[in-house]
C-alpha cells in the first residue's frame, strides 16, 4: 500500500505552472539549463517537482545573481531561478495568489491580474484634473529590503497552508550565486526576478502602504505600481505633510523613499496659475506635464496630462537602430513589416493610449530609416532621398496596413 504524501499539490497544478514559464520564456539559472532542456526530459522533470514539493523534501537550489544597469544610472540586481524552481514557485503562486488578491487594494495596480499599467495612467490622469498637488514616490531597493519577519506575519494572516508556507520561507532564504560560484547567504529581500516576489512585495506593500493610508490618510486617494506611486493632494502644505508622514512610515518597515525620485509636483494647467518649479512627473514611462489641447469646440488651451516620455522615447528609438534596418537591403518591405511590426504595433499599443502626437517623433523616425533602406535596396533611389520618400508615400497610400504606424497616417511624403 503507497504511503500518502505529506502534502497535497495536484499533478495538474505542476503541469499549469510549466505551461505558465514555458510561455513566460526567461534565462537559465545556475544549472545553465534552458527552457528546451528541460522539455527535453518533460515528464520527469515534472514528476521531480511534484515528488519533492508533495513529500516536503523540495529545496531550491541557489539563485544566479545578475547585474543589469538601470535606465538612469547604477545597477539593478536580479535574481534568476533555475527553470524547474521557477515552475515550482508557479505552484505555489497558483495557489498563494487567489487567497491575497481579494484583498487588495483597488489602487494597487503592478504584477496583477486584470490590472494594467494603462488603467494606472488612466486613474492618476483624471484625478490630476480633480487635486491640484502630487506627491510622487518611489521606494529604494524595494525587492532587496523587505523584512522577512513581517513579510511572513502577513503571508500566515492570509493562509495556513504548511506546504505554502514551508517554501516560501525556504525561497525567502535561498542564497544568491555568483558568477564565480561564490554564494551570498540572504537574511533580508525577495529575488526581484523570483516567480513568486511579485505577489510576496504586493503583500508587504499592501500592509506597510495601502491599508496605512486608507487609515491614516483616507481622503487621500493614491495609485501604486509595485514600488512606485503617486498621492494626490489638495495643497502643498498637505503635501509636505504627507511626504514627512510617508517617511517616518516606511523606514518604521524597513523601506526607504528614494530621495531623487520622490517630490512633490504642482499639476499646472490655465487654471492653476501659482508658481511651482516642479510641475511635471513620470510615472510607467509616460510623463506627466502642462500640454495643449482642444476642447469640444475646437478651443486650444492647457491641460495636465500624460504622453510618452522623452525616455521612452529615445529607448525606443535607440532598439530600432539596433535593428539596423536600413542595412537589410536583402528583405523586401513585407519581409521587414513581418519582423518589425509587431513591435511597433506593441509601442503603439501602450505609449498611444494618451496624447498620440508625442509618439509621432519616434515613428517619424521609423520613417526616416525605411527610406534609408530604400536608398540602399534601389539603384534607382540612390542618393535621392526625396525621390525615396515619395516612392514609399505611394506604397504607403496603398498598403496603408503594411506597418502600424501608417495606419494611423504618420507616413512618408507622397507629394
Amino acid at each position: 500500500m503507497k504511503r500518502a504524501k505529506p502534502y497535497e499539490i495536484s499533478k495538474d497544478a505542476v503541469l499549469e505552472a510549466w505551461r505558465l514559464i514555458r510561455a513566460n520564456k526567461g534565462a537559465e539559472g545556475v544549472d545553465a539549463q534552458t527552457i528546451a532542456d528541460f522539455e527535453e526530459n518533460l515528464k520527469d522533470n515534472l514528476y521531480k517537482i511534484w515528488n519533492r514539493m508533495s513529500s516536503g523534501s523540495y529545496f531550491p537550489p541557489p539563485v544566479k545573481m545578475v547585474s543589469i544597469p538601470k535606465k538612469a544610472c547604477g545597477e539593478r540586481i536580479l535574481g534568476i531561478p533555475t527553470v524547474s524552481d521557477r515552475v515550482a514557485q508557479m505552484v505555489t503562486k497558483l495557489y498563494f495568489e487567489p487567497l491575497v488578491e481579494p484583498y487588495f487594494h483597488e489602487d494597487s495596480y503592478g504584477y496583477r491580474p486584470r490590472k494594467s499599467a494603462i488603467q494606472a495612467i488612466e486613474v492618476t490622469r483624471k484625478r490630476c484634473w480633480r487635486y491640484n498637488w502630487l506627491l510622487e514616490f518611489d521606494i529604494k531597493g524595494l525587492f532587496d529590503n523587505i523584512g522577512h519577519e513581517m513579510l511572513m506575519k502577513a503571508v500566515r494572516h492570509h493562509t495556513k497552508c504548511e506546504w505554502t508556507l514551508l517554501y516560501i520561507e525556504r525561497w525567502l532564504k535561498t542564497p544568491f550565486q555568483k558568477e564565480d560560484g561564490t554564494l551570498i547567504k540572504r537574511s533580508i529581500g525577495t529575488p526581484q526576478g523570483g516567480v513568486i516576489s511579485p505577489v510576496l512585495a504586493n503583500l508587504f506593500l499592501h500592509y506597510v502602504f495601502d491599508k496605512w493610508m486608507e487609515r491614516n490618510k483616507p481622503q487621500n486617494q493614491f495609485c501604486r505600481y509595485a514600488d512606485d506611486g503617486v498621492v494626490h493632494c489638495r495643497t502643498r502644505s498637505e503635501a509636505e505633510e504627507l511626504l514627512k508622514s510617508l517617511d517616518i512610515r516606511f523606514k518604521e518597515c524597513g523601506l526607504e523613499l528614494h530621495p531623487e525620485k520622490t517630490k512633490i509636483i504642482y499639476c499646472k494647467d490655465d487654471d492653476r496659475r501659482d508658481d511651482y518649479p516642479c510641475i511635471s512627473f513620470d510615472f510607467l514611462s509616460y510623463t506627466f506635464r502642462p500640454r495643449r489641447a482642444k476642447n469640444r469646440w475646437g478651443k486650444y488651451f492647457v491641460s495636465f496630462l500624460p504622453g510618452v516620455s522623452n525616455k521612452a522615447g529615445k529607448a525606443m528609438r535607440q532598439k530600432a537602430r539596433r535593428w539596423k534596418m536600413h542595412l537589410r537591403s536583402d528583405k523586401s518591405l513585407e519581409d521587414l513589416s513581418r519582423m518589425f511590426s509587431p513591435v511597433i504595433r506593441g509601442w503603439i499599443n501602450y505609449y498611444g493610449k494618451f496624447y498620440k502626437s508625442a509618439l509621432h517623433p519616434t515613428l517619424r523616425h521609423l520613417n526616416r530609416t525605411l527610406v534609408r533602406w530604400a536608398m540602399r535596396k534601389y539603384k534607382k533611389l540612390k542618393g535621392h532621398r526625396r525621390r525615396a520618400e515619395y516612392w514609399l508615400g505611394k506604397i504607403a497610400q496603398r498598403q496603408p496596413k503594411l506597418f502600424p504606424h501608417w495606419q494611423m497616417g504618420i507616413t512618408p511624403t507622397a507629394g
